[in-house]
């Protein structure tokens, strides 16, 4: 054991886990040795990094930067991206700005700062490969082992709770498989270097969201020859819901709402809000796209070309050039395009939470769907026997609603977690004694 039992361990530390242990962090600084949290944290990358491939120069967030690690909890944590701001000395400068979105590269500062922090809570590089049960003399599962591998080394923690914030992982579309000239978005930033001077002829990218439409802007303006092909099954991009009734979809409140809602209620808000999240684009970013084709249909060479209503039907990845095929759903008619790059803008899926379980993960109760059945506080239902907290931050979007792993809520979504953790520790204690 590296340790004493811990109160937590989570399993990665992206955004979620980070404001996990800023919530740990906060509540030790003011509960008292006795009634701290012990906490640690894995992380398989070597560093903090979220979304790295895809921090473009001028993107920006679509989150308001007072949704950040910790506000909506702890209006005066010294956390918070103000606070952050402050010491990095632009503070005045980001409040002349009258912007409520910060750039996407300077979040991610952000976050990387408030990494630092809590460096004390964490450790990267590290790769966990099991979680073992551990039973009481009653057969009882009252915590659990978490082996994991830094470096040539292997460590365990035993814990009483587990908060897994695992992520995303990007997906390509059925029968497609990244290559050196098949990316999918979140690697754009890493592979771009390996194209830069060599006068690529043609881009192809693949679908309508934010993304998407951010990765056509940055090809067409980084490689002035080339042509760019967006591929939609859309007849245009569709702008993103960010109006302000439309926004208290992602109110802590609207959990609630979501969480009571029968299971044909939650189906509607999904297909009534999806709209402020999900393949939709910046209504700024759709305006300087369609500029931008306007005017080279004006002046006769049209650089950016637009196939709506289309799909991709087939990649093959040759020495050469990958070549598209696209097929219009319309008329059903098939066009080849030969492409330096296809980008896949398809979005992400969610890993399945209890993955990382081994045995645990049978004892989770999932419902007739084979999804995770999630408390309200976030908590796995269980098995009685199963007495560990496992928390999931992320994979309960049909419990939990369309925040259930979106920065809108997270300082709030912690917060709720750890008062459970807390909580569920003072259940035990009193029933020991």
């Amino acid at each position: 054991m590296s340790e004493p039992e811990l109160d937590v361990v989570g399993i990665g530390f992206g955004p979620s886990n980070l404001a996990m242990a800023i919530a740990v962090a906060e509540h030790n600084g003011a509960a008292g040795r006795e009634a701290a949290v012990t906490a640690r944290f894995l992380e398989r990358q070597a560093s903090f990094g979220w979304h790295r491939g895809m921090l473009l120069d001028d993107a920006t967030m679509q989150v308001s930067f007072l949704k950040d690690l910790v506000t909506l909890r702890n209006p005066t944590s010294e956390f918070s991206f103000l606070r952050y701001l402050h010491g990095e000395g632009r503070l005045i400068d980001f409040i002349n700005h009258k912007n409520l979105f910060p750039l996407r590269v300077e979040f991610h500062d952000y976050f990387a700062w408030a990494a630092t922090q809590v460096a004390d809570q964490i450790t990267y590089d590290a790769e966990v490969l099991s979680v073992r049960p551990v039973e009481d003399a009653a057969g009882d599962i009252t915590a659990v082992d978490v082996l994991s591998r830094h470096g040539g080394r292997l460590t365990t923690h035993r814990a009483r709770n587990l908060v897994i914030g695992t992520g995303l992982r990007p997906r390509l579309p059925e029968g497609v498989t990244a290559s050196a000239r098949v990316w999918h978005t979140s690697d754009l930033l890493h592979n771009l270097p390996d194209i830069r001077g060599t006068k690529p002829r043609r881009f192809v990218v693949v679908g309508a969201g934010q993304s998407a439409a951010e990765a056509v802007a940055t090809l067409h303006t980084e490689f002035p020859e080339a042509e760019v092909c967006a591929v939609f099954s859309r007849y245009g991009y569709s702008p993103a819901d960010d109006s302000s009734f439309a926004n208290r979809i992602f109110d802590p409140e609207a959990v609630d709402d979501f969480y009571r809602a029968p299971e044909s209620v939650k189906r509607q808000l999904m297909d009534y809000h999806g709209n402020t999240n999900y393949s939709v684009v910046d209504v700024g970013l759709i305006e300087d796209l369609y500029r931008r084709a306007y005017q080279e249909k004006v002046l006769g060479r049209q650089r950016l070309r637009i196939l709506n209503v289309s799909r991709l039907a087939q990649v093959t990845d040759g020495p050469d050039a990958a070549v598209a095929t696209v097929r219009s759903l319309v008329t059903g008619e098939v066009t080849t395009l030969e492409a330096d790059v296809v980008v896949c803008a398809t979005g992400y899926h969610q890993a399945d939470p209890y993955g990382v379980l081994g045995d645990v993960a049978d004892l989770c109760l999932r419902d007739a769907q084979g999804r995770p059945q999630v408390e309200r506080d976030y908590r796995a239902a269980a098995d009685p026997r199963l007495r560990v907290g496992v928390y999931l931050q992320g994979g309960t979007e049909h419990s939990h609603g369309i925040t259930s792993a979106l920065l809108s809520n997270t300082a709030i979504r912690v917060g709720e977690i750890l008062d459970s953790v807390v909580a569920h520790r003072s259940a035990r204690a009193l029933v020991a004694a």
